[in-house]
């Protein structure tokens, strides 16, 4: 997602098992939060992108941030 804008297909490749309805709404959950936009093309077959705004961004740095404290807790193997 923090890639640039992405169609549901390709989220679909990059998440082992998951159900296309249990994505959209996931999505769509985000869309009401304010961490992604969608924008629909009136185009056959239809197409739809997904793009992080500006909040979702921030969040993106802050789980990157977590990623590497929670790496600073594992030991490391020898």
């Amino acid at each position: 997602m923090n890639e640039g804008k992405n169609r549901p297909s390709e989220f679909l490749r990059g998440i082992a098992n998951v159900d296309r309805r249990v994505l959209n709404k996931q999505l769509n959950e985000m869309i009401e939060d304010g961490i992604l936009t969608k924008e629909s093309f009136n185009e056959l077959p239809p197409r739809v992108e997904y793009s992080l705004t500006e909040i979702g961004e921030k969040l993106i740095e802050i789980l990157w941030q977590l990623n590497d404290w929670g790496k600073l807790l594992i030991p490391e193997k020898e």
